[in-house]
């Protein structure tokens, strides 16, 4: 489906990257996204051209690899991912936006692991919208003003749980500002029946691969036990474990290993999400 678009930019593209000329995306609130959400969109980043006489580097690859993976969005966004999947959506285009932040501030490393992690979401969301698009349409909702207000709600949630969302080593508990996001994301969702969570747990690469799995599960079901204590009923937010899987960060040193020590989370919205929504593993 969006291969073929995907295939059919790419000289173009090439073009424009190596070129003299500098990327030129829609102003906030015009074209892409905004045409449905208005104000949520990817924002209008121009990275600098490569000019003949500079050698290329890592940051001009990873310039290359985030317009790779906007125009696949793009595509996704245009074949109806829009309707069908808006949640995933918003979240897939937070997630380009901090790339692309990423790439402007020479956060090299972070950019680098943020694109693989958006390749696999895109790469997800495009299975689950053939599947869905083979099966039946899918359609703008009647009241446009109520959606964009709940997906700025998803946008919010999503934000603020997937920051400071680390473990010590071998321990499931929450630390005390991940504990304070818990309780504000609880404080929102209360106000939104519609919406519900995904909370993944994740280890790092110390210990055998059973104990991380369990390790993981146990501190996803931590973050669900505190939301259930915040008000947030069970029936609201699933769990489950990779385990050592999808580390972030691949490598041995203890940063990378507190990095990789987390839970990832995912929001869905009943109201406007077409059945099987993305899962948490991101």
């Amino acid at each position: 489906m969006v291969n073929l678009l995907r295939q059919s930019v790419f000289c173009s593209l090439v073009v424009g990257m190596f070129g003299c000329s500098t990327f030129n995306y829609p102003d906030h609130g015009k074209g892409g996204m905004a045409e449905s959400y208005q104000d949520i969109s990817i924002e209008n980043y121009q990275f600098s051209p490569v000019m003949p006489d500079e050698p290329l580097g890592p940051e001009h690859g990873l310039r290359f690899d985030w317009q790779l993976t906007k125009l696949h969005l793009d595509a996704l966004i245009q074949e109806g991912a829009r309707w069908c999947f808006p949640a995933a959506v918003v979240q897939a285009l937070e997630k380009q936006n901090r790339i692309a932040r990423e790439l402007e501030g020479g956060l090299l490393l972070d950019a680098a692991n943020d694109i693989v992690i958006q390749r696999r979401r895109l790469n997800q969301l495009e299975q689950q919208l053939d599947y869905v698009l083979s099966q039946t349409t899918c359609k703008p909702p009647q009241d446009i003003e109520a959606l964009r207000s709940d997906l700025n709600i998803v946008a919010d949630i999503y934000d603020l749980l997937n920051v400071d969302n680390q473990f010590a080593v071998d321990s499931a508990e929450i630390n005390p500002k991940y504990m304070g996001h818990l309780a504000e994301a609880a404080y929102i969702l209360r106000d939104h029946p519609s919406l519900s969570l995904v909370v993944t747990g994740h280890a790092d690469a110390t210990g055998t691969p059973e104990y991380n799995q369990k390790l993981a599960q146990d501190r996803a079901e931590q973050v669900k036990r505190y939301l259930n204590v915040f008000g947030i009923t069970p029936d609201r937010v699933q769990t489950k474990s990779v385990g050592e899987t999808l580390p972030l960060y691949e490598g041995q040193t203890p940063a990378v290993r507190l990095t990789n020590r987390r839970v990832s989370i995912e929001v869905l919205n009943a109201n406007s999400d077409t059945s099987a929504e993305m899962g948490g593993t991101l």
